[in-house]
């Protein structure tokens, strides 16, 4: 007999973990069902929430969820992936779609039951990432469409519609560039190691080869060239031409040593003229192979083509333990909670405050007077008092609240330096902390410049008289503080290197949100937050001087109307001193800055908050006074 706590959905969950593990060859998998993202880690899987409503929408997101990373789990293997995976950002987001699709394409041919439930899962993810709204190539990312395309074409089957839309936007860019590797497809799907060379063709063919790193085939060739010529250099006792000497041993000896050493340095020579060689043909074959077209999107920036960067090689994203031996962190950290001691009570009730209005987000609630459900206890009284009422059941109604991740992009220029910078670590330590009780992911990230007033960057432009019109002319610092998925004991120390001497210096905010708008697409979570901290517009010397007054001030724009426009992530600003309600639609500017732990506060609040009239209050308000 059902009991009546019994949840109708668990026949159904304990069956797709079983099929889970078959179709995975691994009975030892552990499948869970979770509000957190899908995924694998190690020998655990984890699937989509199924509520006991059991609709068939969470029931074929489920499905499709767990035959996609059963597939992943049986035919991809880790090392080989490695060995072939590039180093540069572009070129890993090609590498990992294109391996995704060989998976998902692999299990259509084999077991041709889970295409049907992938389509189902490939379109549930490109319309909660908005890809059906897509009008441009510019708006979508080139790796989603090229694994899109590498699926449809290794199965024969059509895409599913939002995911089509994106697919066909890039694909005239891709065959164009890469039809004729495209073409040996099917030939290659079955072998892991030769389609990761056919991927690494693909990210060549598409215009970045140069984020490829070395080839790891070659560095073997080179190994064993190097092992045999090794080899060769062991002497021989026959060549000595001493068999029938009557000198003694000794004499023997020196001279066999005297003729090794000759060896050696003939065969450095001979390797040093082998590196010059290889040398001239690197600095010729890229003039030789270049692509004919630029690749696009333009690479310094998707949201504005006009925005030049004059070199980015001194560029930077690190972590902030990079930056500071441990001791020092701890250090600065000390010297932050010190700093900030008057205010830790009043930062304590924020932050109380704060996780009671989104814990009461969390709550599960009730439906009454259902028809069937589970019996509603409370309301028997009546029934007893007349047997004709009918019975009346209560459902549960499921919470989507924990699937969201919260960024906090926090200025780290000069004129941040003092208390402004002290109390933005704190707020941003308390609400990652706060957050992370609730179950809600946080990523803390800084941005500032290596250099003042101009970089290495400059002074490559100055060495090269000068050109016009430059483009940014600083070299970018991005500190990662915090990950998303890091939890916040190990990473609180992190923050204290903003009271670090010397690390703030100017502020170029277009590209660092655009960089923290790229971390995020790249995740997960169905609902994304963005909150930029900062005083007021970008501004950097050396980059203002020789362009436009309004050059990073216009890009800041073209990448937050890119942002709004994309709607995979929910923008707002506060602003310390400086009215930044000119460049963001939702923003507060507050004017003393121990107001910014309470702005930090109210706004997160009101964006989890179920009532959209009491969420428009919240964010309508401009200026807190």
């Amino acid at each position: 007999m059902k009991k009546p706590n019994d949840n109708p959905a668990d026949p159904f969950k304990k069956a797709l973990a079983e099929a889970t593990k078959v179709m995975a060859d691994n009975p030892e998998l552990n499948v869970s069902y979770t509000v957190d993202p899908s995924g694998v880690t190690g020998d655990s899987v984890r699937l989509p929430q199924v509520s006991r409503r059991m609709s068939r929408e969470e029931v074929l997101l489920a499905r499709g969820t767990a035959d996609a990373l059963a597939l992943k789990l049986k035919y991809h293997d880790d090392g080989v992936h490695n060995r072939y995976a590039p180093p540069g950002d572009m070129a890993r987001d090609l590498y990992e779609a294109l391996e995704n699709a060989r998976c998902e394409a692999m299990g259509a041919r084999d077991m041709p039951g889970t295409a049907s439930n992938i389509d189902v899962k490939i379109q549930n993810e490109a319309i909660r990432r908005g890809y059906d709204q897509c009008k441009q190539p510019a708006d979508a990312p080139l790796s989603v469409a090229a694994g899109y395309l590498v699926r449809h074409l290794a199965t024969g089957r059509p895409m599913p519609e939002a995911a089509a839309n994106v697919m066909e936007l890039w694909r005239p860019f891709i065959e164009s560039q890469a039809g004729d590797t495209l073409d040996n497809l099917d030939d290659k799907l079955a072998d892991q190691a030769e389609f990761a060379k056919f991927a690494r063709q693909v990210i060549t063919d598409l215009g970045y080869g140069d984020q490829l790193g070395d080839d790891p085939d070659d560095m073997d060739d080179q190994q064993d060239d190097q092992a045999e010529d090794d080899a060769e250099e062991q002497p021989d006792p026959d060549s000595t031409g001493e068999d029938d000497s009557d000198q003694e041993q000794a004499d023997a000896d020196a001279e066999q040593a005297q003729e090794q050493q000759q060896d050696q340095q003939q065969a450095q020579v001979s390797m040093d003229e082998m590196a010059e060689d290889d040398m001239g043909e690197e600095t010729e074959m890229p003039e030789g192979e270049a692509p004919q077209e630029p690749p696009a999107p333009p690479p310094a920036s998707e949201a504005d083509p006009d925005y030049q960067v004059y070199m980015d090689t001194n560029d930077e994203e690190i972590a902030a333990e990079e930056l500071a031996e441990a001791a020092e962190l701890e250090r600065l950290r000390a010297y932050l909670d010190q700093q900030l001691e008057p205010l830790k009570g009043a930062v304590s009730r924020l932050a109380n405050k704060l996780q009671r209005r989104l814990q009461a987000q969390q709550n599960r609630s009730w439906e009454f007077d259902r028809e069937e459900g589970i019996l509603d206890a409370g309301r028997l009284a009546r029934v007893v008092a007349n047997p004709t009422t009918p019975l009346s059941f209560k459902v549960e109604k499921d919470t989507e609240f924990r699937d969201t991740v919260v960024t906090l992009l926090l200025d780290n220029s000069g004129s941040m330096r003092g208390r402004p910078i002290s109390i933005a670590a704190i707020c941003a330590d308390v609400l990652a902390r706060t957050l992370e009780r609730c179950n809600v992911k946080v990523e803390i990230l800084g941005f500032t410049t290596r250099a003042w007033k101009g970089g290495q960057a400059r002074e490559a432009w100055l060495a090269e008289g000068r050109p016009q019109q430059p483009g940014r002319l600083n070299d970018l610092r991005h500190i990662i503080y915090k990950r998303a998925d890091a939890p916040m004991r190990r990473t609180r120390a992190n923050l204290g290197l903003m009271m670090k001497e010397g690390l703030l210096k100017e502020n170029i905010d277009g590209e660092a949100l655009e960089w923290a708008h790229r971390r995020m697409t790249a995740r997960q979570e169905a609902r994304k937050i963005l909150m930029v901290i900062s005083d007021g517009a970008p501004v950097d010397d050396s980059t203002l001087s020789v362009n436009p007054a309004n050059y990073l001030e216009k890009h800041l724009r073209d990448v937050i109307a890119m942002v709004e426009r994309r709607k995979q992530v929910e923008l707002l600003a506060i602003g310390i001193g400086h009215d930044v309600t000119r460049y963001y639609d939702r923003a507060v500017t507050i004017t003393d800055v121990e107001q910014l732990a309470g702005a930090m506060t109210e706004q997160l609040a009101a964006l989890f908050d179920s009532d959209p009239r009491a969420r428009a209050r919240v964010m309508g308000i401009r200026r807190v006074s």
